[in-house]
């Protein structure tokens, strides 16, 4: 591990406020501030017309998030037939004498019922990682007696790190490419930063305590950064996994067809050189580049999310031609929500951190000096922060449209759900096929089960997530920062 000194320490922070937009705000151009009044004044419009509008257009809101999702799923159909031609990830690897080396931080806070097999799949991996690094954020459960116990840690030695206060980090006599870094509780984000100046391998993995990888996601991870230079961070593909009750196997149904969605669609992005959202639950950075842009904000509810911009922005800033990229072949399975609240106070908080980043970053929305992110993903974002509006406002005047019992009305409103639903379940049928051909993945993914959600999701899983997503809203506004209470439970 490198020699940490308060140079170094100094060096990281500087890199960070440079970097950063919330720390150093750039100018906001004109024409950011035009996206954001055109899409304010349109959904005004487009709420108010309910009230002075006869027929189908009183369904404005339904129509405008009809039109606006299955515009999206269009484009996103449109850029995967690529997949069509994609050969099944290959289960054998063979490492190359050049491949840069791999560390594995995994993130955890209290975490003793799940942090043991999480270790024992990397002990697993046929290419395995060069160091594993606990990145323990206080934990205060009993995490510290099983780590002593099971892997017969002691103190290495005491270290400074960026909060100007002091870590431990013990040593494994079981494993020797095992360390444990004990920190003050601060928060994921400033534990993560500890770990990675901590680290020395040329790639840094950052995966969550509660996710399993598959036994070869780590060479699939590798092999990636080796054949391509100018990567500089990837994202793995996941499978969410509840608990065995009733609400859990619900929120799994619906989250498996959603995860394998948004899987696809950025590939969609990726092919348009704007993929944004990396799953730091298994996420892989080259440490170098990590270093230059600061590490992980603190201050931001998706930490994740934000540096995936962060390093997007260094990039354009300082004309490097750096990539990211979404691995198909590179799986894990990782612990979701098994209960509605649990549920929602997870989709609050990422919305929450989807508007702070977005708004750290309104500089760059219609921008042309950061391509097509700035031009064409950022100003689609912009639409996203009303989305959620759009959808329940629908529901609830379809709601009232029902109780006046407005026939004509309703037939034409019904109509505009079924053609909907139909597009949907195309797009469901789409996706999980070319997810197959993908990762090579068809344990989970039934085509019968696939109908029933495409039809039943509208008018449950998908309230849902708009709710929480409102809920983020008044998160966002109310400046809350803190994550809450995270429920785990085993993967089996």
């Amino acid at each position: 591990m490198p020699k940490l000194n308060n140079e170094s320490i100094i060096k990281f922070q500087n890199a960070f406020v440079t970097a950063s937009p919330r720390m150093s705000p750039r100018l906001t151009p004109l024409i950011s501030h035009a996206i954001h009044l055109v899409v304010l004044v349109c959904s005004i419009a487009i709420f108010v017309r309910v009230f002075f509008s006869m027929g189908i257009f009183a369904w404005s809101a339904g129509l405008a998030y009809v039109f606006y999702d299955t515009a999206l799923l269009i484009f996103i159909a449109w850029q995967t037939f690529p997949l069509l031609n994609l050969s099944p990830p290959s289960l054998s690897f063979k490492r190359s004498t050049i491949s840069p080396t791999v560390g594995v931080i995994i993130a955890a806070y209290n975490e003793v019922e799940v942090i043991e097999k999480t270790l024992n799949a990397l002990f697993l991996q046929i290419d395995p990682p060069d160091q594993i690094l606990i990145a323990d954020d206080g934990s205060d459960d009993g995490t510290a007696i099983l780590l002593r116990e099971v892997y017969g840690f002691e103190l290495l030695e005491t270290r400074p790190n960026s909060n100007c206060t002091c870590s431990n980090v013990f040593s494994s006599a079981t494993y020797t490419q095992l360390r444990w870094l004990q920190a003050t509780h601060g928060g994921k984000a400033k534990t993560l930063n500890q770990a990675i100046n901590q680290l020395n391998t040329d790639i840094v993995i950052t995966l969550d305590a509660d996710t399993h990888l598959a036994d070869n996601a780590i060479a699939v991870m590798r092999n990636a950064f080796s054949l391509e230079p100018a990567l500089v961070a990837a994202t793995g593909v996941l499978t969410p996994v509840c608990s065995n009750k009733l609400t859990g196997k619900f929120l799994q149904w619906f989250q498996t067809y959603e995860y394998v969605r948004n899987f696809i669609s950025r590939f969609a992005w990726m092919r348009v050189d704007s993929l944004l959202l990396l799953s730091g639950a298994f996420a892989g950075y080259r440490r170098e580049e990590l270093l230059a842009v600061g590490g992980f904000d603190p201050d931001c509810l998706v930490e994740d999310y934000e540096l995936t911009h962060r390093l997007r922005r260094y990039a354009f800033e300082h004309q490097l031609n750096w990539q990211v990229k979404v691995l198909g072949g590179a799986q894990a399975r990782t612990s979701a929500p098994s209960t509605l609240s649990g549920f929602l106070l997870q989709r609050r908080r990422w919305f929450a951190g989807f508007l702070q980043t977005q708004y750290w970053n309104r500089d760059m929305i219609g921008n042309s000096r950061f391509g097509k992110i700035g031009m064409l993903m950022l100003p689609i974002k912009t639409l996203d922060t009303l989305q959620p509006f759009y959808g329940l406002f629908a529901f609830i005047f379809l709601i009232i449209f029902l109780a006046s019992g407005k026939q004509t009305l309703l037939v034409n409103v019904f109509t505009v759900i079924g053609s909907k639903i139909l597009i949907d379940l195309a797009f469901h049928l789409w996706s999980i096929y070319l997810y197959r051909r993908w990762t090579g993945d068809r344990t989970q993914l039934k085509f019968s089960l696939a109908l029933a959600a495409a039809i039943l999701e509208p008018f449950s899983f998908q309230l849902l997530r708009h709710t929480g997503a409102v809920m983020g809203w008044f998160y966002f506004i109310t400046g809350r920062s803190v994550w809450g209470k995270q429920q785990r439970h085993q993967i089996d």
